[in-house]
């Protein structure tokens, strides 16, 4: 068995849901993925349960670029950190990953951006997203976040702001995973919630991540009417976060904890632990972007 090709990604959380304004914006997070391209088909279970790799390789052929050897001989085989169907990009991160698989396994060169597009068309090809999920591809294909216009059909174009987000070496993430949601909600459970997700792009446009993503978590509990979302986020901040809030359309908590502040991560780590042992608690922190990528 030899291997063609591979990429990597990783996750990110929200701190603007796209469907609350038609602008969106998603933070990189240190929940990695990878995916390699096999010649011949892994003894090791394939993790794409959403069925998005085929789309991936139609949006590449779309894209008119060519495969390492015929395509019904090209084997996937996926390893990820990032719960599936929780709000954490597992789909995003999984077609970034595996654009990436595809190009080392053609020698292809593609600018970052257009790593993304391809991206971006595997997902709406496969009909899993509500606003084609540009930003949350941004945000798994690199560091820090952009803010996007989702009605922009050029991926490119629809950039509107970008920015570092939170330092690495100053914040502590806890991801609280409660399992996969077992429904998506509508456009239209957005709308009654508009003005929460205004504040939120305000505080993006204004740089403040952190608060952006508390806001933007409050109009998610209201669209998605997941009010245990709401207590949970509430239970951390009482005990001394400084940002939580569910991400996506799923059913992961973001917390966010001044990394010097020891005991307060402690405390709720043990607070959950205490108080819901049915989640898993993941300890992980934000991808800042490189200086390369700060250049271009």
């Amino acid at each position: 068995m030899a291997v063609l090709g591979k990429g990597a990604a990783h996750g990110a959380c929200s701190l603007l849901h796209a469907a609350g304004t038609g602008y969106g914006a998603s933070m990189a997070l240190d929940l990695p993925i990878l995916v390699r391209i096999l010649d011949k088909k892994s003894k090791r279970e394939l993790h794409d349960e959403d069925g998005l790799l085929p789309h991936v390789a139609d949006a590449w052929k779309n894209a008119g670029h060519e495969f390492p050897i015929d395509k019904a001989d090209m084997h996937w085989a996926v390893q990820s950190r990032i719960p599936v169907r929780e709000g954490l990009k597992s789909s995003s991160a999984l077609c970034v990953a595996a654009v990436r698989a595809l190009c080392d396994s053609t020698g292809t060169d593609l600018e970052l951006h257009e790593i993304v597009a391809i991206a971006v068309d595997a997902q709406v090809r496969a009909e899993i997203t509500l606003t084609g999920s540009i930003d949350d591809t941004w945000a798994c294909a690199t560091g820090g976040w952009k803010l996007i216009n989702a009605n922009e059909p050029d991926v490119a174009q629809g950039v509107l702001l970008e920015g570092d987000g939170p330092a690495r070496e100053d914040w502590k993430v806890l991801v609280v995973s409660r399992g996969p949601r077992e429904a998506r909600p509508t456009l239209e459970d957005f709308l009654p919630h508009q003005q929460q997700f205004i504040q939120a792009l305000n505080a993006v446009q204004e740089g403040n991540a952190l608060v952006a993503l508390t806001l933007n978590g409050r109009g998610v509990v209201g669209a998605t009417k997941d009010q245990r979302a709401r207590i949970l986020a509430n239970d951390a901040l009482v005990n001394g976060a400084r940002a939580a809030g569910p991400t996506g359309s799923g059913t992961a908590i973001v917390i966010v904890i001044p990394i010097q502040l020891e005991g307060v991560i402690k405390r709720i780590k043990s607070w959950y632990a205490n108080k819901h042992p049915e989640f898993d608690v993941i300890e992980t922190s934000f991808i800042n972007p490189e200086k390369k990528d700060a250049e271009e």
